[in-house]
């Protein structure tokens, strides 16, 4: 988890440029447990995705979830490990 904590810290600071505020990454992070729930909803629930519906992967919402709440856990000072 450390090793996640300090690529996500590294991606941030170069190529994000900086972290938005705690309060948006939380917003962010909520938007994107959400958009977690919609995919497994689809797989394994009763809904289906819509005729022309962009389909994401579990792998890929799993990874913006751990991404943003390694965001968080970065500027709150906390080591997820």
């Amino acid at each position: 988890m450390n090793e996640i904590q300090q690529k996500t810290d590294q991606w941030i600071r170069t190529t994000g440029k900086n972290y938005f505020s705690i309060l948006t990454n939380l917003g962010i992070l909520t938007e994107e447990v959400g958009e977690l729930a919609k995919v497994i909803v689809r797989h394994f629930g009763e809904q289906s995705f819509k005729e022309g519906e962009a389909q994401k992967t579990l792998e890929e919402e799993f990874a913006d979830v751990l991404f943003v709440l390694c965001a968080l856990a970065n500027q709150s000072g906390v080591c997820l490990e």
